[in-house]
């Protein structure tokens, strides 16, 4: 049985999952379970994912249990409501940077009286179960997970305020956007970039909303976990897969020389 994206972002406690933007394949959901995974991010914004290879991914990677937020394209309301119209538990929006475009977000997502997500029933998001009106969109709203990518300085600077907004479930530090909006690409232990994810921590904790990030090596984890980051994506199929082949063509090439 999928365990709830909504119970993981709340509880504290550390979830680790991994970034999919490249392999969505009808076993993944079983590959990622076998590895120990609690959730997958699915990416549309830097893949060729379409919504229909998101709608069978998440398909996929319910068969294996593993909950999954799916980052959109944009911050529009119509790409929000869609995707979550397709089974998507957790919808997270890139380059949140004030507090209007956070009410917008909720607003798309949630249905009345909560927000103003056109009502769609016996679809995907619910399983295609019948259910009263008012009790299948109460669920919904109380099982949908909004996750807002703070990675501007904008953002930065508005973190306490997204953070405070009812609706709004956990932020995700942006990491390399963050570094490259403040001007120092790449530069994670730059006193700039530390102090801006100081401050997105600090609203994320005041406000009782969960922190995610991506990390992709030891030393990344271990100060990602001492900053009070619990959902954690551990690098990416394209990146993993390339990087574990690396190694082994390398000794393969060690051995032959030898």
């Amino acid at each position: 049985m999928v365990k709830s994206l909504k119970r993981m972002v709340r509880s504290g406690e550390l979830a680790a999952g991994t970034f999919l933007v490249e392999f969505v394949t009808p076993g993944i959901g079983h590959i990622l379970a076998g590895a120990g995974c609690d959730f997958a991010f699915l990416d549309m914004e830097h893949s060729g994912f379409s919504v229909e290879t998101v709608k069978s991914g998440l398909r996929f990677l319910e068969a294996g249990g593993i909950p999954t937020l799916v980052r959109i394209p944009s911050r529009d309301a119509h790409d929000i409501a869609r995707i979550a119209d397709v089974g998507a538990e957790g919808v997270m929006l890139p380059l949140v940077g004030s507090i209007e475009t956070a009410k917008a977000a909720v607003a798309a997502l949630k249905y009345p009286p909560l927000g103003r997500r056109g009502v769609a029933l016996r679809i995907a998001h619910d399983n295609y179960r019948t259910a009263p009106p008012a009790e299948a969109l109460a669920a919904a709203n109380d099982r949908t997970v909004l996750i807002l990518m703070i990675e501007t300085a904008e953002g930065v600077e508005n973190a306490e305020a997204i953070a405070s907004l009812p609706g709004v479930d956990a932020l995700w530090l942006g990491h390399f956007d963050l570094s490259a909006s403040l001007g120092i690409p790449g530069q994670f232990d730059h006193p700039s970039f530390r102090e801006a994810t100081r401050r997105i921590c600090v609203a994320a904790k005041l406000h009782g909303k969960g922190l995610g990030r991506l990390v992709t090596g030891e030393a990344e984890a271990r100060q990602a976990l001492k900053d009070g980051f619990r959902l954690i994506a551990w690098g990416g199929d394209a990146w993993l897969m390339q990087q574990a082949l690396a190694e082994g063509v390398a000794g393969l090439r060690r051995m032959a020389s030898g």
